[in-house]
């Protein structure tokens, strides 16, 4: 077994949400690629997503769930042991953002980010580790996180919280089940062009100044995420536990 062998996910199911564009569709396509057959857990279509994963040569299974709703997490782990008969991968990665000055941020849109973005990622985390423990097979665990997991950000206040709620929710699941052979780790992307930041780059002003500061000078594409999360997805990553690794173009470091 070569080195590289570490990194093959031949074998096993991934479930990844958000799966039917942007970044979780970059996951996808890239653990499909790597071996794997992908259940995505989606709101909308996920036609192009299944499409790649099927050229790939591994199976696609669709899952349509609105993750804001209350036990839909247990539901979409449920859902994909029933398809593909075995979850070995999760990956945390639909989230939603909610844009306003703090003094005018509304109850509805502080509730809609934390459920997404944090409430669904813990249950479905603690549904496919007991799915995992119950199989007595290893498991791999990945949240997405944020720059807003390290920084504050501006006029984006349930994002925040619910960014930093998974650096901590990384850490402390890490700690209850690395020993039963459950890693938990998460991926911060830097600023990367998806929907979520289309406001952000039609700003001339604001695209500028985040431009300014990234040391690789340009923003993230989908395809630049893959490396890390393939890495910890797989055997390569079995002693690494409650890390939050920064794929940001050296944002932080500036």
């Amino acid at each position: 077994m070569t080195c590289l062998d570490h990194f093959s996910l031949a074998g096993k199911t991934a479930v990844v949400t958000g799966a039917n564009t942007g970044l979780g569709q970059g996951i996808a396509i890239a653990l499909a690629r790597a071996g794997a057959d992908i259940v995505a857990a989606v709101r909308s279509d996920a036609t192009q997503t299944e499409q790649a994963v099927t050229a790939a040569g591994r199976r696609f299974h669709l899952i349509k769930c609105d993750l804001e709703h209350a036990g839909e997490a247990g539901r979409v782990i449920d859902a994909a042991v029933a398809a593909a008969g075995a979850v070995d991968i999760l990956v945390n990665n639909a989230g939603v953002i909610r844009r306003s000055d703090a003094l005018e941020f509304s109850e509805a849109d502080w509730d809609a980010a934390l459920a997404v973005n944090l409430k669904a990622p813990f249950f479905l985390a603690q549904a496919a580790a007991r799915h995992m423990l119950a199989r007595g097979a290893r498991g791999k665990i990945v949240n997405i996180a944020s720059m807003l997991s390290f920084q504050g950000g501006i006029r984006v206040a349930s994002y925040t919280a619910s960014k930093s709620g998974i650096a901590g929710l990384t850490r402390l699941l890490a700690n209850e089940w690395a020993a039963r052979g459950i890693n938990v780790n998460a991926v911060a992307p830097g600023y990367f062009a998806t929907n979520n930041t289309a406001a952000l780059r039609a700003d001339v002003a604001r695209n500028s100044e985040i431009l300014g500061r990234i040391p690789a000078g340009r923003w993230g594409r989908p395809e630049d995420l893959a490396g890390a999360v393939l890495f910890l997805c797989s055997a390569a990553s079995d002693y690494v536990h409650g890390i939050v690794l920064p794929v940001d173009g050296g944002w932080l470091a500036r």
